[in-house]
C-alpha cells in the first residue's frame, strides 16, 4: 500500500443513478484501510471553491438505493483553464489530500487525467454515465437503471398504441450514441431502433412500417435516440407522417426522466465494485487509470487510452433487434 493519507471524491457532469453507491464504496473502502476520505461537494466547482469536508461511515448511510448524488454535480468552464486547476491544485493541497477519486464520464475524465498530468497528484476515474458510451467498460454505471426506465415507460405506452391501433415515437437519450435505445428497444420490442451509428433513412423506416402493417401490427414503437441524424422524435414523426397514413402517430420524449429514480441492482452492485476497486488501486501506488466492468470482472484502463478509443454498438446486438423487430 502506498502512503496516501488522504483521498477526496467528487461527481461531475450529467447524475446518474448508482452514483451514491459507488461514493459509498470509495468512503467505506477508505474507512475499512485507515484512511481519511473528504467529500467534495458540487464537482470540480466545488474543488475550486474549497466546498469540502471531511466523511465517515454514518456520513454514507442509507444511501445506496438513492438516485442522483449527495455529493451534487455541476459543470465547470473555470476548471478547464489553467489557472482553475491551479487553484482546485491549491486546496488539494491546504487539505493535504494526496489522490483524487472522480466519478462520472468523459469531461470527468478529462479534467482528472489534466490535473494529474499537471501536479502530484494521484487521480481514478470512475465511470458513471446513463450513455455508457466509456470505452473500457462494458457499462457505466447508471446504463442499466437508465434502459429499465425506458423499457417500463414503453411498455405503458405499448397499452394505449394497441388499443388505437397508433405508431409512437419514443426519444431517449444519447447525443452521441444510441446504447439506451439499442437495448431498451431490444427490450421493449421496437420495430425500428434510431441511432446516430446508424443513418436509416426515412424511406426505409417507411418500409419497415409497411412491413410491419402488412404483417398485421396493431401497433408499433419507433425509438429514437435524441443524436439520431435524421432529426428526434418530432422530426421523424412530421416526416413519416406526410408519406405514411396506416397508423395514427404519436411522440413520447423520456427526457430526463431516464437520470431520475432508484439505481437497480445490477447498477448497485457494479458502483460498489468499482468505488473498492478504485481506492484500492490508488493505494497500491496506481494513477490515471478508470475502473471498468469487462467480461464480468473489474479490470483497470488508463484513462489516456479511454480518452483516444471511441466505444462502438454491439453488432450482435444490432442484428438482434434488425431479426426479431418483423
Amino acid at each position: 500500500m502506498s502512503e496516501i493519507k488522504r483521498i477526496g471524491v467528487l461527481t461531475s457532469g450529467g447524475d446518474a443513478p448508482g452514483m451514491n453507491a459507488a461514493v459509498r464504496a470509495v468512503v467505506r473502502s477508505c474507512v475499512y484501510y485507515n484512511t481519511d476520505v473528504y467529500g467534495i461537494y458540487e464537482g470540480y466547482k466545488g474543488l475550486i471553491d474549497g466546498n469540502l469536508r471531511q466523511m465517515s461511515v454514518r456520513s454514507v448511510n442509507n444511501i445506496l438505493g438513492s438516485g442522483g448524488t449527495i455529493l451534487r454535480s455541476s459543470r465547470s468552464p473555470e476548471f478547464r483553464t489553467e489557472e482553475g486547476r491551479r487553484r482546485a491544485w491549491e486546496v488539494l493541497k491546504k487539505n493535504k489530500i494526496d489522490a483524487l477519486v472522480a466519478i462520472g464520464g468523459d469531461g470527468t475524465f478529462s479534467g482528472a487525467l489534466q490535473l494529474g498530468k499537471e501536479y502530484d497528484i494521484q487521480v481514478v476515474g470512475i465511470p458513471a454515465t446513463i450513455d455508457n458510451d466509456i470505452a473500457g467498460t462494458d457499462y457505466s454505471i447508471g446504463y442499466d437503471s437508465a434502459s429499465n426506465v425506458v423499457v417500463s415507460c414503453v411498455d405503458k405506452i405499448r397499452d394505449t398504441a394497441l388499443s388505437h391501433n397508433r405508431l409512437f415515437f419514443v426519444e431517449v437519450m444519447g447525443r452521441d450514441t444510441g446504447f439506451i435505445a439499442l437495448r431498451s428497444g431490444i427490450a421493449s420490442g421496437a420495430i425500428c431502433i434510431m441511432v446516430p451509428e446508424r443513418n436509416i433513412s426515412i424511406e426505409e423506416l417507411i418500409a419497415i412500417l409497411r412491413k410491419g402493417y402488412r404483417n398485421r401490427k396493431t401497433s408499433s414503437i419507433v425509438l429514437v435516440a435524441e443524436g439520431n441524424e435524421n432529426g428526434g422524435a418530432v422530426e421523424l414523426a412530421k416526416a413519416v407522417n406526410e408519406k405514411y397514413k396506416d397508423y395514427e402517430t404519436k411522440v413520447t420524449i423520456l427526457g430526463h426522466l431516464q437520470r431520475g429514480g432508484d439505481p437497480s441492482c445490477f447498477d448497485r452492485v457494479i458502483a460498489s465494485e468499482m468505488g473498492v476497486a478504485g481506492v484500492e488501486g490508488l493505494l497500491n501506488g496506481n494513477t490515471g487509470f478508470m475502473t471498468g466492468y469487462h467480461c464480468g470482472k473489474i479490470v483497470e484502463t488508463p484513462l489516456n487510452t479511454v480518452k483516444l478509443e471511441k466505444k462502438q454498438l454491439n453488432e450482435n446486438l444490432v442484428k438482434i433487434a434488425q431479426i426479431l423487430s418483423i
